[in-house]
């Protein structure tokens, strides 16, 4: 089911020596994180306030505060920025889903047969993908999160439906290195 904390952000090595830090920013519209309060860590134990936010050429560059130090910067190095799932927005669309809001979900196929549970949604720049752990066991599969193959999304049912056809054939075997 839906998780309560939304990795909106990962903090990444120091921006200059005054405590600076680079940040890959998440949200679908960047500029919204500083909209978002309060910004925490994994646990929401320790809270991040935003001083200034400006782009960068692959990332942002972030003056939280309290942090005025390059080694202050550093200790905070990969560490994730989070919110409460439920200070965020509905999607929009009734065809837009957090990841978050379907990790955990049951897979069923089109018949309605066990197939799985979502275990991870990954965006390798072509659109995203579902990382499927199978009713089975065995290795996880990937499948293209669309409409074709997965035409049926209900969160409040904490379920999908999968249409997974090509997409799970078994992978042939490598041909034989010695034909001779």
């Amino acid at each position: 089911m839906p998780q309560d904390r939304i990795l909106l952000a990962r903090i990444g090595a120091p921006h200059g020596v005054r405590g600076e830090v680079r940040l890959f920013i998440f949200a679908e519209d960047p500029s919204s994180l500083t909209d978002y309060a309060p910004l925490t860590d994994e646990a929401g134990t320790r809270v991040f306030r935003i001083r200034t936010l400006r782009p960068a050429k692959e990332h942002f560059v972030a003056r939280l505060e309290g942090v005025d130090t390059r080694e202050a910067a550093e200790a905070l190095t990969n560490q994730g920025v989070f919110i409460a799932r439920d200070l965020l927005p509905e999607p929009e669309e009734e065809d837009d889903f957090y990841h978050a809001d379907l990790i955990g979900l049951a897979v069923e196929t089109l018949e309605g047969a066990p197939f799985g549970k979502v275990v991870a949604v990954h965006d390798f720049g072509a659109g995203d993908i579902l990382e499927i752990a199978p009713e089975a066991g065995g290795k996880t599969l990937m499948l293209p999160f669309t409409k074709a193959v997965v035409p049926q999304v209900d969160i409040k049912a904490g379920r999908l439906v999968v249409n997974p056809g090509e997409w799970i054939r078994e992978e042939a075997p490598p041909p034989e290195a010695d034909q001779g």
